[in-house]
């Protein structure tokens, strides 16, 4: 009877063991080993060892470890490459307009706002202004914001030197940068900054 019980005991274990093995056909005790370790070329993985994981390989016929994930076909076998030369985000668009970065005259003379007349705009343009600008230049515009009170000179947008200034001025400051403000290019869309513009022409009538 005790040697049916070793009998039975060590082929249970046989059995347990057996079921780890992972297959084709069979993923063992791991759930969806697919579902861990990519057959796709992941951009941010880079593991060049091909033996690596061998002994949890779910898809053999690959030819390769199961975490193993860089791409042959590129050079060096690289997952991520670079974008290529004058690639810009989806989405975004290329606006310089063709007008030297600090020709501020020329782009209020040439530039106009395609969101001068959207309500819509000039509430967007207002939530962007809070979180973009309102630290600096205050919520009125008046140049009085917790910055603004720190680091004097900060524009007020209805002073005599500001007030008439048209959009185009307005949006060449926002993206290019103007005596101590910063560029805002690369924290603001091209719709973004016109959309700021809406809302700060009608701070410069206050």
């Amino acid at each position: 009877m005790l040697k049916n019980t070793y009998k039975i005991l060590t082929l249970g274990v046989l059995v347990t063991l057996g079921a780890c093995t992972a297959g084709v056909d069979d993923t063992g005790l791991e759930y969806a080993p697919q579902m861990y370790h990519s057959t796709p070329y992941e951009p941010l993985s880079q593991i060049q060892d091909e033996n690596s994981g061998s002994w949890l390989d779910s898809n053999p016929e690959d030819e390769h470890g199961e975490f193993y994930n860089s791409n042959p076909y590129n050079a060096h076998n690289m997952t991520m490459r670079e974008p290529v030369a004058n690639t810009i985000k989806r989405g975004e668009y290329i606006a310089d307009y063709g007008i030297d970065a600090t020709d501020y005259a020329s782009a209020e003379a040439l530039l106009t706002n395609p969101f001068a007349d959207s309500d819509v705009a000039l509430k967007e343009g207002k939530a962007l202004y809070l979180r973009f600008c309102e630290h600096c230049h205050g919520e009125k515009g008046a140049g009085d914001g917790l910055v603004g009170e720190v680091y004097k000179g900060v524009t007020a947008y209805n002073s005599a030197t500001v007030k008439d200034k048209k959009a185009g001025h307005i949006y060449w400051v926002i993206t290019n940068g103007k005596g101590r403000m910063g560029a805002h290019a690369s924290q603001l869309s091209v719709d973004e900054r016109w959309k700021i513009v809406t809302y700060v022409q009608t701070l410069q009538k206050q």
